[in-house]
């Protein structure tokens, strides 16, 4: 993307991971308090992104450490990672369990899995036949507990038929279940999954079939590239805007918290 700064017109490029940190970053609100696993880079940078940006009253932890607001610089790739108790504070990782299944604190739940299915469920387990599995994950972890909180935002780095399948092997972490009758009955207090955030687009949810929609494309991406990475039948409206590139200011926040280039990959 070019941009013009006084009589010079340059070149603006990132990478797809530091679209999506961003993306993320745009659906965090002020009064948010936000929880993540492991493997969490992404959302640890969007966090911290829309604190520096729109939304200072935002709380987060990062679970593995369990550390509240960590102060990002360098960014690691875990939530294990001992550097990140350079934060506000640290609670016990049993408060944290028990925050995440009270249901009235945590109102975001950032997750993800070896598959994801058309109504937003998430498989950390098994893949395959679960007594000889193709594929074997870390475990449920935390995801049960996505029925409780206000919103669940799904992030992955991988959009293909095999993560994006219409019914999840195991279900570890609960999105809409079958789709509006199951999820009404089973009488959940969370507001279930909100967004979808791969390489590729952004991802919502129908409000009446409770399936899994476009939201939009990433720039350079094309609705078929999306459809044919999709293992089901995704809901494309008949307007599909791109998704905002990242402006100059936003990459400039991003790469101070970045400063290893740990999201210059892909």
């Amino acid at each position: 993307m070019a941009v013009t700064v006084g009589s010079q017109t340059r070149e603006l490029s990132w990478s797809r991971s530091e679209l999506m940190a961003i993306e993320l970053a745009a659906h965090l609100r002020d009064d948010d308090v936000a929880v993540m696993g492991t493997a969490s880079a992404l959302p640890q940078v969007a966090c911290r992104l829309a604190q520096l940006t729109h939304a200072p009253g935002l709380w987060y932890i990062a679970g593995g450490t369990s550390s509240v607001n960590p102060h990002l610089s360098p960014v690691v790739s875990s939530c294990c990672d001992f550097d990140l108790l350079r934060a506000d504070t640290a609670i016990p990782l049993s408060d944290v369990v028990l925050l995440e299944g009270r249901g009235d604190v945590l109102t975001v739940f950032f997750a993800g899995g070896l598959q994801i299915d058309a109504y937003g469920n998430c498989n950390l387990v098994a893949v395959g036949d679960y007594s000889r599995p193709t594929l074997r994950g870390p475990g449920t972890v935390g995801l049960p507990f996505l029925s409780r909180v206000g919103r669940v935002l799904i992030y992955t780095q991988s959009h293909n038929r095999r993560t994006f399948v219409e019914k999840v092997d195991f279900l570890s972490g609960p999105g809409f279940l079958g789709g509006p009758t199951d999820w009404a009955s089973a009488g959940l207090t969370g507001g279930g999954p909100a967004l979808v955030v791969t390489p590729l687009c952004t991802m919502g949810f129908d409000p009446e079939s409770l399936r899994m929609s476009l939201v939009s494309v990433h720039p350079g991406v094309e609705i078929d590239e999306v459809r044919d990475a999709t293992g089901f039948d995704l809901l494309i409206p008949d307007s599909v805007p791109v998704t905002s590139a990242p402006t100059s200011r936003q990459l400039s926040i991003l790469r101070d918290l970045d400063t290893d280039g740990l999201l210059k990959g892909p």
